[in-house]
Order: structure tokens, then sequence, then C-alpha cells
């Protein structure tokens, strides 16, 4: 994932509930009734803008043209969200055939809206089992109420990067498996100077630190967000209490929440050169795959290693789970060339040479079973800890939902008040977090 595709997530996550609310209207009504066979050109539509994430992009359709003789594809990067659904609602010659998303939030809505192609039929005619296929949580990210309108594109995982010249100093061993160790760790790794600054946090717990949205952390819990009717079942899943009440806990074994918000704003951008896991403010950080290839590129001045985050101490035979996410593929809706779309869907995502390939090009996980276990992917076992908890079947992500990833900024809203110290009856906050989430789903529908 590159400074700019997380950057994009975020700033679509936040945005992500008005997306396509406004444009439900029933889109252009496409065609799969072409002949594949037959010479066409394709669009394209994919969000990478970074020059090496571009060459991997165009590597891949090169790849692809060699392949279909008769199918010339047409590339457009650096395409958002918001401006690839306004394409698609307005249909017509000038949309996408081929569209590629990096918010799975946003799922629910590709489905729902029908802007998205189901991709159930296509399947079915080449004979691919997509069970076999992808990893169980791959595809929970990639459907909505049974239906399959997209395939995942590479995946995402998260886990934890750990300063092992900062754990030698403090007599760790290895990195921490419980959430007790965890807390344990962090207290031991921080170090203050003589007037009682910080110099160095073992964790720092702040939702607001670069990739610590709640959701991410909040996987290592396996929550339940909704319940079979769809309702929000926070308040009901006790794992809910806990998350937060070990929140609380790592900061204030830490210090307390001022001091900590003190010196997070004192941190450098997290995709600069002042990174604080690199400047070593942070001994231990929560981040994605990408992180290392950024951490050799800018040759960090210390030893340090992956694993995956701490699990609940009455989840210890979870370890090695992990939030995931990723990009997603898809057909649009409005393509008339929907059966040639899919080959090249269907090459870009299940292919295992390629998606060996590009994973490798721009350093993120694979997102087929087979790829994972493929011996041509990069052997960096610091990267390999990310393969593992992909593979993990306790690890997932957040469920799709008919209101894109607004329940997520609402729990994000919830959780900042309650580091802060903001919400002193955790049974009744949480109570009024499904209300809410629930007020925003209903509000979607209508």
């Amino acid at each position: 994932m590159s400074p700019t595709r997380v950057r994009r997530c975020l700033i679509v996550a936040l945005a992500g509930a008005g997306l396509l609310v406004s444009g439900c209207a029933r889109p252009s009504v496409g065609s799969d009734r072409d002949d594949p066979t037959k010479p066409v050109t394709l669009k394209f539509w994919h969000g990478w803008s970074e020059a090496g994430e571009v060459k991997a992009v165009n590597d891949s359709i090169a790849r692809f043209e060699k392949l279909h003789r008769n199918i010339k594809v047409e590339v457009v990067g650096n395409v958002t969200d918001e401006t690839m659904n306004q394409a698609l609602r307005a249909g017509g010659d000038d949309a996408p055939d081929v569209v590629s998303s990096f918010t799975t939030n946003n799922v629910g809505q590709y489905c729902s809206s029908g802007m998205w192609a189901d991709l159930d039929p296509f399947l079915k005619k080449s004979g691919m089992e997509k069970e076999k296929v992808f990893p169980k949580t791959l595809l929970d990210y990639t459907q909505y109420k049974g239906r399959q309108c997209a395939l995942p594109l590479l995946a995402d995982a998260f886990g934890l990067y750990y300063n092992k010249d900062a754990f030698e100093e403090a007599g760790i061993s290895r990195p921490p498996r419980t959430m007790s160790e965890f807390e344990r760790d962090a207290a031991k790794l921080t170090k203050r100077r003589q007037d009682g600054s910080y110099r160095r946090v073992g964790f720092m717990p702040a939702f607001r630190m670069y990739q610590n949205s709640p959701d991410r952390l909040f996987a290592q819990w396996g929550p339940t967000y909704f319940d079979a009717k769809g309702k929000a079942a926070l308040a009901k899943d006790p794992r809910s209490k806990d998350f937060f009440r070990t929140q609380l806990a790592l900061i204030k074994a830490q210090g307390g929440y001022g001091p900590l918000e003190k010196f997070r704003t004192m941190f450098g951008d997290e995709m600069s050169s002042q990174n604080a896991f690199l400047t070593q403010k942070v001994a231990m950080h929560l981040d994605g795959e990408w992180r290392g290839l950024m951490l050799k590129d800018a040759k960090a001045k210390f030893h340090w290693d992956t694993a995956p985050l701490p699990v609940p101490d009455d989840q210890a035979d979870t370890y090695g789970r992990g939030y995931l996410t990723g990009t997603v593929a898809g057909i649009a809706h409005s393509s008339t060339h929907q059966n040639a779309a899919w080959e090249l869907v269907k090459f870009l995502t299940a292919d295992t040479d390629q998606v060996v390939a590009f994973a490798n090009a721009i350093h993120n996980v694979p997102s087929t079973f087979a790829a994972l276990k493929s011996p041509k992917l990069d052997a960096d076992p610091t990267f390999r800890s990310f393969l593992n908890i992909a593979k993990n079947p306790h690890s997932s992500a957040p469920p799709p939902s008919n209101n894109g990833g607004q329940y997520v900024t609402t729990l994000q809203d919830f959780s900042y008040d309650v580091e802060a110290g903001k919400v002193p009856d955790l049974d009744k906050g949480l109570r009024a977090l499904d209300s809410q989430i629930d007020a925003d789903n209903l509000q979607s529908e209508n």
C-alpha cells in the first residue's frame, strides 16, 4: 500500500457513507452477451498512482494482452471511488468496463446499488469454485447478502512491528502474544527523560495514531458488529467492553491519556522519514505489510521484526490472527463487454502467476490460496509474517454494509470519546452506539 493509497483509503473511508447514497438510481444496464473471442477494447480504471505501482499494473495488462490477443485494454489510473461511481451512474461509452477499489467497506453499496455486476454467473460459466480459490475472509468482504459483485485483488494484512534492540534492552525475549503480555511489555519499553517527558513509549494506543483505527485493533477480539437481522450488536457482545477496557489499561500502564496524547502530537508524518517507529519514539507499532519495504528503503537504524498482534488472554489459541482488507475488482454493470471484462477480472484475481508477480511488485499480500503457497513469493521472513496472518482462519475484516463504512466512522468517533475518558458508562455508551449505527443504516435504505 503506497502513501497515496493509505491517504486515499482514509479519505474514502470517512466519506464512504456519502459516495453512493446520493447516486442509488439504477445504473445503465450493460450486456453479458458479447463474444469474448472477438476484437474488443476494454477500459480498466484503478486507483494506483505511484510510479512503481503503475508500472506493475501496466506489466499485468501486458501479460493479459499477450494471452488474449483480441482484447486491448485502456488503463486509467489514480481514479477515486467517487469519480468511478459518477461515471458508472452516467454509463455510456466513456464509463469503465472493469473497476477496482481500495475501499472494501463500500462493497455493500457496490453490490446493493447494482453498479457492479454479479460475478457468480461468470464464476459458474468458468467452472471456478470461489471457496477453493479465495480465503473466506476475503470472499466475505467482496460480497453482500449473497451477491458476489467483486473479487479480491491482493490484500493487506495488519500486524505488529517491533524494535528488537529495544526488546533486548528491556530484557524481553519475544513479542507479546496476549493482551496482558502486551500491557506488561508496553510499560517496560516506555522510557522517560529526566524531566518526566517521554523519550519512547512501548506502544502508542491512541486511536488517532496512524493506522490504529479501532476496527483494526478490534479484529483481535473477533467482534460481532451485526446480528442475523442486520442490527448493530456491539452492546450485546462482551468482547466490545473487553476491547475498550484493554485499551484503557494500555493507556494507564504508559502514563495516561493526556501525556500520551501530547507525545503523539509531536510525531512526524506517517509516510515521512519522521515516522514515529522509524525514529524510535515507539517500540511496538501496528501497521500493514507495506511498512517493511519502507523501513528497508529508509535504512532503519535499528533491528526490527514483525509478528501478529496480541490477542485477548481468553482467546490465546487464536494468536496469529489479524485485520485484513485489500483491493477489490469487478465488472461495471453498464459495460456492454462483460464477458471480455470477466476474462480480465479472472486473470487479475485468480491467475496464480499473475497474482504472485503483482504481489511481489507492490509488496502486498496475494489473495488466493495458490498464490499464498507459491514458492515464487517474496521469501523475506518479515513479509511472510503477514502472509501467515492472511492465511489464519481467525483473521477478519469488518462486514460489508449497505451504508458502506459509515458504521466504522461512528465506531471511531465513539472510540475517541472512550479513550479520552468521556464515556463513564460503557454499557450505556455501547447501546447508544448501536442505536446510532442502526439509524444511519435505516436512513441509507430510505
